[in-house]
């Protein structure tokens, strides 16, 4: 593709120097190929400027540089056409220097977008995106498996990866990065593929991953504390979820809104001005109004009053908090255009995530055993509440397993040590991910959030932790492994050890 081509995307960007064919995209310098452009992002680790000359070496062609006040005005050099404060990036006097076209935006994560979008011009006709604290993986999942249902090729974006009906091409990230999400979106068009769900981070929002994205609908399922470590406050976190609707889904598109969250008169205000199509859900929804819940063995019923009908829907997954999951995913099915009674018959056929109130197996005396990626406070409580409700009826116990990342939100650790002592009736402190940090520091902080420490125990090895857990099941009890959900490793330092929660639960129970 041309340059000039690629530079017409914004008219943010400028370009100087040839007109010249881009055989590719990358912001990562050890990607580039021989007619690459390269995207010299600064970051906040690294500085993409620094690897420059070793992207030029390894073949770039053109490199795009965020634009400075600077820029407009210093004189450019009588030997080429790129300004002198950008020069330093190529490296002052560099002899590539001279050959390289230059591409400069005010906005490089915009521009990078842009870019993206019209290299990998081919998307699926109907796309939504959904954000939100918790949720977002299952909101995803059941969106596509509606569309599915509905006899759509579909795909999902997000924590799982790629997922379609026939694989899961597995992701590091939940909303991949611009290049990498335009190029999935591209490959699923080619695929036949009409209908895509992304999951949308706070970071995918605010760094612009899912600008230039054809978005028919957007959802929002809540918000609690998460990702403070980057946002600082809960204000800024709002805030960059907001983007969504105050910036990204274009005039005319659905808003899916919980209404019963307290956030939900802004989130309904940004959407208004935007001149968005409000769908709201939940038990104060005007759309999808949940009017009952029954649960069951198998799943529950929802009982709901839909745009003004009332209708019952089969929705065969445990979890009240996945009826407001499962009404995110319809709103944002019928906000992209499918019948509403259709898709809430489609409801039925959902099958859930993997990791995510996964039921691995019962163990020799009956208990069940579940695997669930609960890694957040309000995560953790409705799990835990969920389960609970499948304990009573037997006057079984309920039991949990659990650690905090390194490297992570602190504070929410004994928020979290809290929330298990008081919500479960026996808890088992482990290992998650350390990181880089020590294990025992990491327990010993989720420990000082347990007033009562009768029915929590510390087992910082996690497989041993498992087999101690299923070992305490009596029959009806129910355990429930969470933070990892379908993760297969475990984080130590540098290195991705191999661990599967699910896996060695299924070892200890003979499965």
């Amino acid at each position: 593709m041309r340059l000039s081509t690629l530079a017409n995307s914004s008219k943010d960007i400028t370009l100087r120097g040839a007109d010249i064919e881009v055989t590719g995209l990358t912001e990562d310098s050890r990607k580039v190929k021989p007619g690459c452009l390269f995207i010299a992002t600064p970051g906040v680790k690294q500085d993409g400027r620094a690897f420059i000359d070793d992207a030029i070496k390894r073949g770039a062609v053109a490199v795009l540089l965020p634009k400075t006040l600077q820029d407009k005005e210093q004189p450019q050099s009588n030997n080429d056409d790129i300004p002198l404060p950008l020069r330093e990036g190529l490296g002052e006097g560099s002899p590539q220097a001279s050959n390289i076209s230059l591409l400069t935006a005010p906005d490089i994560r915009d521009a990078t977008s842009a870019l993206a979008a019209a290299f990998y011009p081919r998307q699926p006709e109907t796309i939504a995106a959904v954000t939100g604290t918790s949720g977002k993986t299952s909101t995803a999942q059941f969106a596509r498996e509606i569309w599915q249902a509905l006899r759509h090729k579909s795909a999902s974006i997000g924590t799982l990866g790629l997922v379609t009906a026939e694989e899961t091409a597995y992701g590091s990230l939940t909303t991949p990065d611009a290049i990498t999400l335009h190029r999935l979106l591209d490959e699923c068009a080619e695929h036949d593929i009409t209908h895509a769900v992304i999951e949308a981070s706070s970071h995918g929002i605010e760094l612009h991953r899912l600008d230039h994205v054809r978005l028919k609908a957007g959802g929002f399922t809540n918000l609690s504390r998460d990702h403070l470590d980057y946002h600082q406050t809960m204000e800024a976190y709002l805030a960059a979820k907001m983007g969504l609707f105050e910036r990204i889904l274009p005039e005319g598109a659905a808003a899916v809104l919980n209404a019963d969250i307290p956030e939900y008169a802004a989130l309904e205000a940004a959407a208004k001005k935007r001149k968005l199509k409000i769908i709201s859900y939940g038990r104060q929804g005007h759309d999808l109004r949940l009017l009952d819940l029954l649960p069951d063995a198998q799943g529950q019923t929802l009982r709901l009053e839909a745009f003004g009908k009332e209708i019952d829907a089969r929705l065969s997954v445990i979890g009240g908090f996945q009826a407001w999951n499962a009404l995110c995913a319809a709103g944002m099915a019928i906000g992209g255009g499918e019948d509403a009674e259709a898709v809430l018959a489609a409801l039925a056929a959902i099958t859930g995530v993997p990791g995510r109130l996964q039921f691995i197996g019962l163990s020799a005396k009956g208990g069940a055993v579940f695997v669930d990626y609960a890694h957040k406070p309000d995560a953790l409580e409705n799990v835990l509440a969920a389960l609970r409700a499948h304990v009573v009826p037997h006057g079984a116990k309920l039991g949990v397993i659990f650690g905090c990342g390194g490297n992570r939100d602190a504070g929410k650790r004994p928020i979290m040590g809290r929330i298990a002592q008081e919500k479960a009736d026996w808890v088992i402190v482990s290992d998650d991910n350390p990181r880089h940090e020590e294990p025992g520091m990491i327990r010993a902080a989720i420990l000082a959030g347990c007033a009562d420490k009768t029915n929590v125990k510390e087992v910082g090895d996690r497989a041993k932790a498992i087999a101690a857990g299923i070992e305490k099941l009596g029959a009806h009890d129910v355990l429930v492994i969470a933070g990892k959900g379908h993760e297969p490793g475990q984080i130590v330092g540098d290195k991705v050890l191999p661990f599967d929660d699910a896996e060695e639960a299924r070892k200890v129970l003979g499965l």
